[in-house]
This record gives C-alpha cells, sequence and structure tokens, in this order.
C-alpha cells in the first residue's frame, strides 16, 4: 500500500498512520493541492496521513467505520514541512446544510445517513482499505515464515555436514576393521551381546580355531566376553572340517607308488622261496 503523498513525509500505515484520499470536489482537492506545495494530479491512489491536517479539522466523537479517526466534511490540510507552509486555520464553527432533494420512499430510513462524497475528507472505499490492509498483514505474516522456513533450511544443511563427517569416519573405521577382521564379523559387532545370532563363515571358525589354539580356552573365552566378534566354543565343535579328498592325479600317483612298493617286497622275496614252489614241479 502506498504511503502519503505530501513532501518530505513517509508515513503509512504499516506504522500506525491513517491515510485520508483526496476529495473528489475539484474545489477542495485544488485547495489540498495547493497547501502540499506539489504541482501534481492526484489519483485514486492519492492519499494524506493524518499528521497534515490540524486536531480542529477532526470530528470529536464520530469515527469512521474501521474505528479511526474522522475528517470533517470542510477539512483542509495546512500542516506540511515545506518552506512557505499554508497559514492555519482560525477556530471557527461553520453550519453546514444538507440538501436531500428527490421523494423518499417507503420504508426508506437511511436518508439521515447520507453524506456528499464530494464534501468529505474522511476515507472513501473503507472496505479496501481494510483490505489492503490485510494483504500487508498477510504479506508479513508470509516473510515471517518464510524467514523461519530459511532458519529451518539452515539447521538441516549444518544437520547434513555433520552427518556427511560421521559417516565419513565410520566408512574409515570399517576399512581399518577389515585388515584383521572378516565381513561376517564386522556385521556381528552390530548385533546386541544377548541377541548375537551372528552367521559365521568357514574363514571366521578356522581363524577362531587358530586363536583358541594359541590363547587356550580361557583366553579364548576372555576375548569373547571383552566383545571380540568369535564364535562359540560349541559352534567350533559343530562345525568340524570336511575330509579331505585328494584330487585323481594325486591318487593315481599313490597308486603307482603302491605298486611299486609291492613289487619290490616281491623280489625281495623271491631268493628265499625254492625253485619248485616259484615255478612248479
Amino acid at each position: 500500500m502506498g504511503g502519503c503523498s505530501a513532501p518530505n513525509c513517509s508515513n503509512s500505515t504499516t506504522i500506525g498512520k491513517q491515510l485520508f484520499r483526496f476529495p473528489k470536489d475539484p474545489v477542495r482537492m485544488k485547495k489540498w493541492v495547493i497547501n502540499c506545495r506539489r504541482d501534481f494530479i492526484p489519483t485514486t491512489c492519492s492519499r494524506l496521513c493524518e499528521d497534515h491536517f490540524e486536531p480542529s479539522q477532526f470530528e470529536e466523537i464520530a469515527r469512521s467505520p474501521a474505528g479511526g479517526k474522522k475528517l470533517k466534511p470542510n477539512a483542509i490540510p495546512t500542516v506540511f514541512d515545506v518552506p512557505d507552509p499554508p497559514s492555519p486555520i482560525l477556530m471557527k464553527e461553520v453550519k453546514i446544510k444538507l440538501d436531500y432533494a428527490g421523494k423518499r420512499t417507503r420504508g426508506d430510513h437511511g436518508y439521515a445517513r447520507k453524506q456528499l462524497c464530494s464534501e468529505t475528507g474522511e476515507p472513501e472505499n473503507n472496505e479496501e482499505n481494510n483490505k489492503e490492509d490485510y494483504s500487508c498483514r498477510e504479506c508479513d505474516r508470509f516473510k515471517a515464515h518464510l524467514e523461519q522456513q530459511y532458519l529451518n533450511n539452515a539447521i538441516l544443511q549444518r544437520q547434513v555436514e555433520e552427518m556427511k563427517k560421521k559417516l565419513n569416519k565410520l566408512n574409515k573405521i570399517e576399512k581399518s576393521l577389515q585388515n584383521f577382521l572378516f565381513e561376517d564379523q564386522i556385521r556381528a559387532l552390530s548385533l546386541t551381546k544377548r541377541s548375537r545370532r551372528a552367521v559365521w563363515s568357514q574363514n571366521t571358525v578356522q581363524s577362531a580355531r587358530r586363536i583358541r589354539a594359541a590363547v587356550g580356552g580361557k583366553g579364548y573365552e576372555f576375548l569373547r566376553e571383552l566383545g571380540y566378534p568369535l564364535p562359540s566354543y560349541r559352534t567350533l565343535c559343530n562345525r568340524v572340517e570336511p575330509t579331505i579328498v585328494a584330487p585323481p592325479a594325486v591318487l593315481e600317483e599313490i597308486a603307482e607308488i603302491c605298486a611299486e612298493t609291492q613289487e619290490k617286497f616281491a623280489l625281495a622275496l623271491l631268493p628265499s622261496s625254492s625253485p619248485a614252489t616259484v615255478f612248479g614241479s
């Protein structure tokens, strides 16, 4: 909404000042323009604030529909911050005769509230003013909401940056653990001690057997109590290594060695036997 049209004045409704439209009566409008010391033609958006009217130019009791001050029908602005301000208005009582010409329809009692718009300086179209004030309040409310959203967005961005840093640290820790732990052991670290139902790989079982053989049964159980991801002794017993099956080439080599051994053994027994036994009769 626009502010005051007077020179050297920036008042508006946003700071609590009441604005008044220029009168439609050309004579009174010309007086307002001359007192403003501005060479312009007022439009429907041109207004003057309440600071440019003397207290005597306001009604003592009457109020506008919006609850603000109400100018007298012949109010003239005289308070301006200009080099040659207009002279103040002398206090005098002016009698205004309102002529309500025409016939009154039956049941019409609204004539007592009618006024000539051209002879009044009060704000016209109060509903429009109220709408404009409401729009300004809505803009302020949306602006405050937008600022709050910007603040929340900044907080979320900081949280995202912190989460990225934590994720990078966890990735580094995982890479370090992979140097001496298998993947199933790393997964077991995320399980609670009581609900640990890890599935151990054969590599982990073999490594656990070597550790138990090195540190003993008590040392092995002590490591498990400290949280080192190792299978239980029962799991080690259940996971017996399968029987080693030699490849066919190895089996053939073993068979040849056995055959050669048997042949050598048979030859070693020949001298001790008689010719009749060897060749028959």
